[in-house]
């Protein structure tokens, strides 16, 4: 069995690369929650959960990296035309989602018991698991204010420096059922080329999971390539909390949990300053723009990660 640690479109992307190479039933991925949003017009969003989801039942937009493909969008119009916000772009079918989300959540299940239930019905065999049941937002702080991570990514489009990132409740949060479970259990754990800060971020800071990963086979995905991220703001995220945008910022971040890292083919520069950290380093190409290359990507990870 493998686990994985993901969040965002670069996870769901490596996620699609190992769901084409094993058997997904032998396929656990542990999802950040940090993005979730229970108010947002009444809904319980989870955006990281949505995209690997949608990614395993091949309804994913692949244009966008997220969302459903094809999809309308008439609600949002029409929530527009009374006055609401509409930053968020939810689609009618997304929308679906967030609404069968909030009844079950209102009906008392736990976000656990809510992901396996919308993952059978949309015919997923990879276990996909919460990080936690409890509400652990994450917030950004700016010169302007402080943003949920959501807002200040998609209304605010990350144009502002960041001071610091706030894991609000992170503290309180237990693992949800299953996760310790399957981090102990597995064969081997794949970090995701996922933001270091708010994806795999607050993964590692809910109690246990950091320390047993350390004591777990693990390798990790730079999402870090030529200095600067693939996607999404990393880059601001990581000099707001004093580490350099690289692959070596990458394994800074990471080296008190993980054995083995990945970088690209053109950030073979920090090989041996990577060494030095005590962490075992493999390049690659790590560009996943074609599903060959996803796949690719991760017949090396997982190789790498059983020492094939």
């Amino acid at each position: 069995m493998i686990t994985v640690l993901a969040g965002g479109v670069g996870a769901a992307k490596l996620i699609l690369g190992l769901a084409n190479i094993m058997p997904n039933e032998n396929l656990t991925i542990i999802v950040n929650t940090g993005d979730d949003r229970i108010d947002f017009q009444g809904l319980y969003i989870s955006p990281d959960i949505d995209i690997i989801m949608y990614t395993l039942a091949n309804m994913v937009d692949t244009s966008k990296g997220w969302g459903v493909a094809n999809d309308t969008f008439n609600c949002l119009e029409m929530l527009g035309i009374y006055g609401l916000e509409t930053w968020f772009q939810l689609g009618d079918k997304d929308l679906a989602t967030h609404i069968y989300r909030t009844w079950l959540y209102r009906q008392g299940y736990n976000l656990d018991k809510i992901t396996e239930t919308l993952s059978r019905k949309l015919s997923i065999k990879a276990k996909i698991i919460p990080m936690t049941n409890t509400y652990t937002p994450t917030f950004i702080k700016t010169p302007r204010g402080t943003f949920h991570f959501e807002e200040y990514l998609i209304k605010y489009h990350a144009s502002d420096k960041v001071d610091d990132v706030i894991y609000k409740n992170i503290e309180k949060a237990e693992p949800a059922p299953r996760v310790i479970e399957s981090l102990e259990n597995a064969d081997g754990i794949i970090i995701c080329p996922s933001n270091p800060i708010v994806s795999i971020g607050p993964i590692i800071k809910i109690k246990g999971i950091k320390e047993t990963i350390k004591k777990k086979n693990s390798i990790a995905i730079s999402p870090i390539v030529g200095d600067k991220p693939i996607k999404g703001p990393a880059d601001k995220l990581m000099l707001g909390l004093g580490y350099e945008v690289s692959a070596l910022g990458v394994a800074k971040i990471y080296q008190s949990f993980i054995k083995s890292l990945i970088i690209d083919d053109i950030d073979i520069k920090y090989l041996e300053k990577i060494k030095k950290l005590g962490i075992n380093v493999y390049h690659f190409d790590t560009i996943m723009d074609s599903t060959q290359k996803k796949v690719n990507l991760a017949r090396y990870a997982l190789n790498k990660l059983l020492d094939k």
